[in-house]
């Protein structure tokens, strides 16, 4: 989850302790039953097998985003560092990000 914009495991912390903080869960990003562009270019690119870590990656993937619009492969390398793939489709998760990137560009 986001916490006031941050990735934020969500097993980490207390509820007592996100009062009066933004949170936004995967749940709410799509709007009007459309997917948020990073959720649409993860299922677009085949980004996830097992989809154990989707959740955790497309939650850092948003925050990434919003911080560097448009993010180089090592950036997104790095933005994503403490995320884990056991099924290991790094290589798909950084296109669907680069993907997902443009996608936001282009509807600004």
């Amino acid at each position: 989850m986001l916490i006031d914009g941050s990735p934020v495991r969500s097993c980490q912390r207390k509820v007592g302790t996100l009062a009066g903080k933004k949170i936004i869960t995967i749940e709410s990003l799509a709007t009007n039953g459309k997917l948020h562009p990073v959720q649409q270019a993860f299922v677009d690119v085949g980004a996830m097998q097992c989809a154990y870590c989707t959740p955790g990656m497309v939650m850092s993937a948003v925050a990434l985003l919003k911080k560097k619009p448009r993010p180089s492969e090592a950036e997104i390398v790095e933005g994503m560092d403490g995320n884990i793939c056991r099924c290991g489709t790094y290589g798909r998760i950084i296109a669907a990000i680069s993907k997902a990137a443009v996608q936001m560009q282009e509807a600004k």
